[in-house]
């Protein structure tokens, strides 16, 4: 997720040059519709994993309020979302992709304005970015959903993935019931999904 940071100054002009000759976005991965679906898992991370969103649990009651009013003011259907100390993911059907990470980029400001206000950081880099990664197939949507409800305990939170209260996890489990929540899991495993990105 960092590694074009820890590139030299000649590597990073390397890649930036390669980006601009293939029509790419210069630092981050392209957006928009590869024909499979309207479904996108979005995943934004606090800069160098800090734990700007758990400074309390009214802050990231706050986060976790915002980020799921962003979706809803968008029109998107959010099927899970999930807040940490230090990141998020939201699950979603979103019809525009690139319009919605800028009504997330706009709440970033504003959470980063006020953030550093409170704690008295002014000019700090709270957030890192978001990406959007789209889903390929019925397999690949219901593993990230299990993914994010999974997060917590994937982070050693909580034992339970329901315990977690800032998730859609327990909402979930009461739609679809139990047994069907079972059944999901152990159809759809997650295995070592977010493996590269996800690390504290």
């Amino acid at each position: 997720m960092y590694d074009f940071r820890k590139m030299s100054p000649e590597m990073r002009e390397e890649v930036v040059t390669w980006r601009k000759a293939n029509g790419l976005p210069w630092h981050s991965p392209p957006h928009g519709k590869m024909g499979y679906s309207d479904k996108y898992l979005v995943s934004a991370a606090c800069y160098e994993h800090q734990y700007h969103i758990g400074v309390s649990p009214e802050r990231i009651t706050e986060c976790e309020k915002e980020v799921v009013s962003v979706c809803q003011q968008s029109g998107n259907e959010i099927y899970a979302w999930c807040v940490l100390p230090n990141h998020y993911h939201l699950l979603l059907r979103c019809e525009a992709i690139e319009e919605f990470c800028i009504a997330l980029g706009q709440f970033h400001g504003r959470s980063s304005r006020q953030w550093n206000k409170e704690e008295d950081q002014l000019g700090r880099k709270v957030w890192y970015r978001c990406f959007d990664r789209e889903m390929r197939s019925e397999r690949h949507f219901y593993a990230s959903l299990n993914y994010v409800h999974n997060n917590p305990v994937h982070h050693g939170y909580v034992e339970k993935w329901t315990d977690w209260p800032w998730s859609s996890a327990a909402l979930y489990l009461e739609q679809v019931g139990r047994e069907e929540a079972e059944r999901i899991w152990r159809e759809y495993p997650i295995l070592d999904y977010g493996k590269k990105w996800d690390v504290d």
